[in-house]
């Protein structure tokens, strides 16, 4: 398995993650919990963008990364 199809990977995961935090932030009655869930969400969203930029750093420096 390559780096770039492990770093897509790895975002598809969180992806799949971000989807079920924001599940359970609908469904919980506790405004703290779900302070708790939207932070999570937050956090989620600041390292899906940092993977996204580096996997265009890796399919820029290194063509062989391109399309996996």
């Amino acid at each position: 398995m390559t780096v770039g199809s492990q770093v897509k990977q790895t975002l598809a995961t969180l992806k799949g993650t971000q989807g079920t935090l924001r599940t359970y932030s609908l469904q919980c009655h506790h405004e703290e919990e779900k302070k708790v869930y939207e932070e999570a969400l937050k956090t989620s969203n600041e390292i899906i963008k940092d993977l996204e930029n580096r996997l265009k750093t890796l399919e820029f420096e290194e063509s062989q990364f391109k399309g996996y």
